[in-house]
């Protein structure tokens, strides 16, 4: 789906969907009426009804294996900004163990990488522009300033070793945060979706053709279940777009001081 419909808020987006969808029952139902005429409607109504939960086991089935790839995204990039918010954490507390110098520039680094990546890296990533090309200054700098710094003794020896593995973990959690960004349900996926809902909908009028009150209400009822479990998809399908959205709340809690620059 496009970008402009996953960043809309969910009634809009639940509008948009559920408009579509019965739009597009309403054309199939039109066309089966237009098509059952007396000479015709014999031999439409003799498709078999057994179709019918062929054709929906099949629709869930693509509904089913959808689903599991949003929540699958979902879970990762949840678990991927709160390990990177972890890791920032510890590198905040390991600071203490510095002298008060580095204490300050370390501390003021993870500050100013958090401000970068609520600002710039999270509306990137709700339109899926996020690159891996590009490393984090602020967090570069910090492991840079870590590792050429010259510990006074084994304690403080212990800690660069431990800022190190901090650093390198946030690192490390921010690029999955960034790939799974990227991760969406392919059109080919939505539009196989769509496309056996049609099935169905067009076994449901031939079936009814011969009582178009009967048709119109399972057309409908069947619509209004395909619409809603494609509001859940979508509303769901990009881990950082949309009102539904992972938000950089784990982030700013290490850093609740940081400058958020626009």
């Amino acid at each position: 789906m496009s970008d402009w419909l996953h960043n809309l808020p969910v009634p809009v987006m639940a509008l948009v969907i559920f408009g579509f969808t019965y739009l597009l029952a309403a054309a199939i139902f039109a066309g089966i009426a237009r098509a059952a005429t007396q000479e015709r409607a014999k031999s439409l109504k003799a498709i078999s009804p057994g179709m019918l939960p062929v054709l929906g086991i099949i629709f869930g089935l693509f509904v089913a294996f959808t689903a599991a790839q949003v929540w699958g995204d979902s879970d990762r990039a949840s678990a991927a900004v709160s390990r990177e918010a972890s890791a920032l954490r510890s590198a905040v507390l390991l600071a203490a163990g510095l002298p008060a110098e580095q204490e300050t520039k370390l501390r003021g680094l993870v500050r100013d990488y958090v401000g970068q990546a609520v600002a710039v890296e999270w509306p990137m990533m709700a339109h899926q522009e996020a690159s891996l090309k590009v490393t984090p200054p602020a967090l570069a700098e910090a492991l840079q300033f870590v590792v050429a710094m010259t510990p006074q003794g084994p304690g403080q020896a212990n800690v660069q070793r431990e800022l190190i593995a901090a650093l390198e973990q946030a690192l490390d959690a921010r690029r999955q945060r960034i790939i799974v960004s990227l991760a969406a349900v392919n059109p080919v996926k939505w539009w196989c979706l769509y496309l056996q809902a049609a099935c169905a909908l067009l076994v449901i009028g031939l079936v009814h053709c011969d009582n178009r009150l009967g048709s119109a209400i399972a057309m409908g009822l069947f619509a209004t279940g395909v619409a809603t479990s494609v509001l859940l998809i979508a509303a769901h399908d990009r881990p950082f777009a949309g009102q539904i959205s992972i938000q950089p709340e784990p982030l700013l809690q290490i850093m609740p001081e940081a400058t958020v620059k626009g």
